[in-house]
């Protein structure tokens, strides 16, 4: 029983990242029209600080890679470039009814990444749990009309700036869960995450000294982009930890990226006493049952496993 308990602590974790950003999206929606990506992103930072207590002490000094350090780093400013491609995509014109479900989709890339480049071997279900899930990850967007109006969906797509800022958002943010995935190949999580936050950090001084980080926001402001941060940071620290316990990239990408806005929807209609439409109850089924098969393990076998960072350095 314990052994099997180990062998899925990798799900445990994906699901309690998908938790973390649930309740961080909740938080998000109270401050999002207020500021701009930027203030955003230095709230965030600010919030994250405060979850340095909960892993500085795990931190060992002989347990430090350079090369961890620096794949941690490139994660951070992978995750904080298409934070702010998507918000760049809204204002300059992007829908949300396009830009959401396209951006959502960025599990897609960091699974080509995981078959092409990790040489991840996949169970047949898991398969059919992508395909349940890329559906659900659109109904539960909350912007559904690729589904309502597909012709209208198609055709206000184009050649157009913020078009490009939402695939720059896509393409980071697949990278980022894949930069994750190594990071932890040299490190521990612990480590992973004070990395990501060093560049996160970093990224927000930088906003701030080129005068892109605005000040005038309010206490209630303050207060709730900070939580909202320190949520978003134990997240990343769950995914993390996921990836360190031998969870692989096509999967605890794929399960986080679905379950986080089915724990954002049950929050708000908890809390916000927002209505449940008949398309997310469809999406958050869909959701559950398409994280269930992901879940499957292949056997394991004698085969020696291939080396990611081998691979990774083939490309780089």
């Amino acid at each position: 029983m314990m052994q099997y308990f180990k062998e899925r602590l990798w799900l445990v974790f994906a699901i309690l990242a998908a938790l973390c950003w649930g309740v961080w999206g909740v938080l998000a929606k109270f401050i999002s029209s207020d500021i701009t990506p930027f203030t955003n992103h230095f709230l965030f930072s600010i919030g994250m600080l405060f979850t340095l207590p909960f892993i500085i002490r795990k931190c060992k000094v002989k347990e430090i890679s350079t090369k961890g350090i620096i794949w941690g780093i490139v994660a951070g400013v992978l995750a904080v470039v298409g934070n702010v491609a998507v918000f760049q995509s809204f204002s300059t014109g992007g829908q949300a009814a396009v830009v959401i479900p396209v951006t959502n989709l960025y599990p897609l890339i960091t699974i080509v990444i995981a078959l092409l480049v990790f040489k991840e071997k996949m169970h047949w279900l898991n398969a059919i749990g992508i395909v349940i899930i890329v559906p659900a990850i659109i109904m539960l967007s909350g912007q559904s009309q690729i589904l309502d109006n597909p012709g209208l969906f198609w055709q206000e797509l184009g050649l157009k700036v913020w078009l490009l800022y939402a695939f720059i958002a896509l393409l980071f943010w697949g990278f980022f869960s894949a930069a994750q995935k190594v990071t932890t190949n040299y490190i521990s999580a612990e480590w992973s995450y004070l990395s990501f936050i060093l560049s996160s950090a970093l990224m927000a001084g930088g906003f701030i000294v080129f005068g892109l980080v605005e000040f005038n926001f309010s206490r209630q402001t303050l207060w709730v982009g900070t939580l909202a941060g320190m949520l978003n940071g134990l997240g990343v620290l769950a995914s993390f930890a996921a990836y360190r316990a031998e969870g692989k990239a096509s999967q605890v990408t794929t399960i986080a990226g679905a379950l986080q806005p089915v724990f954002t929807i049950i929050l708000a209609i908890l809390l916000l006493g927002e209505k449940l439409a008949s398309i997310e109850l469809i999406g958050i089924c869909l959701a559950i049952f398409g994280s269930l098969f992901l879940s499957v393990e292949k056997k394991k076998t004698n085969v020696p496993p291939v080396d990611v960072n081998l691979e990774i350095s083939k490309i780089v």
